[in-house]
């Protein structure tokens, strides 16, 4: 008789001992899974690999979600700077758009979207700038892939981008104009920049890519101090605007630009 109880104490115990190590494990599934939807990228939220503060805000001329009964479309005014594209050639003016407001299901709460009057690259909270036609690059390869080189000149300097990575795959695709390219699926991204009297620097790098790539949207001079400035798009997924700006006119020590805004503006539904 006592042996049957000893026995059956015995396997209480053991059945207590697994059912508490499975709540251990549901409980840590719950944290990781709270981290996940912690690192979900919002509209008004700037985000890269590493923590940045903009030294002033850019804005795309798109929708915005709003969040906490915030939305990012509201801080544009008359005041900002909006870099646009007329003809081939590209310049400075004040901020000339109107706002729309509507309704977003995926979110299922309001939606603001700029609305621009000209082909607007990028807005800029940065009324220091002078208004007016800026000099600029015609870009003729948008994508510096691993491996590869480009370079260019602009006021006798000569600039060059280069590519390290990995590529994973590649495949044939159509782009808007009906154009055939080689899309590369990309890891390990890092691309450098330097000049003849600047040492190679780095100027962005990313894990790993979700059918996206960056891309040089821009090269010119914004600030007009006759150095190149760039506007890269770099999304990290198909359900993200990511635009990333630099400045040569804020670049210190031996850099030849320095990163001073970002924005990401996620669209998942």
């Amino acid at each position: 008789m006592k042996n049957f109880v000893f026995g059956i104490v015995l396997v209480t115990v053991l059945f207590s001992c697994n059912g508490s190590k499975e709540k251990k494990v549901e409980r840590k599934t719950v944290i990781a899974n709270k981290a996940i939807v912690k690192d979900t990228l919002r509209e008004n939220e700037i985000t890269s690999d590493e923590e940045f503060k903009s030294d002033f805000e850019i804005l795309l001329p798109r929708s915005y979600r709003t969040y906490d009964k915030m939305n990012p479309a509201s801080s544009l005014t008359k005041n900002w700077i909006e870099l646009y594209e007329d003809n081939g050639e590209y310049f400075l003016g004040k901020a000339d758009f109107k706002i729309e407001k509507g309704f977003d299901e995926c979110s299922g709460d309001s939606l603001q979207s700029i609305i621009s009057k000209k082909k607007t690259v990028v807005f800029i909270n940065y009324p220091e700038l002078k208004v007016g036609k800026i000099k600029s690059l015609k870009i003729e390869e948008d994508k510096i892939w691993p491996k590869e080189k480009l370079s260019f000149t602009f006021n006798n300097d000569v600039y060059t981008l280069r590519a390290e990575g990995k590529v994973i795959s590649e495949e044939k695709r159509s782009t808007d104009d009906d154009k055939e390219e080689v899309f590369k699926e990309v890891a390990h991204y890092k691309l450098y920049l330097s000049t003849a009297n600047n040492a190679e620097k780095l100027l962005l790098s990313e894990e790993s890519f979700d059918d996206t790539f960056v891309e040089l949207l821009f090269a010119g001079d914004i600030d007009q101090d006759g150095k190149l400035d760039f506007v890269f798009g770099a999304n990290r997924n198909y359900e993200e605007e990511r635009v990333i700006l630099f400045l040569s006119s804020r670049a210190k020590n031996d850099e030849v630009v320095k990163k001073v805004s970002e924005i990401a503006v996620q669209f998942d539904c």
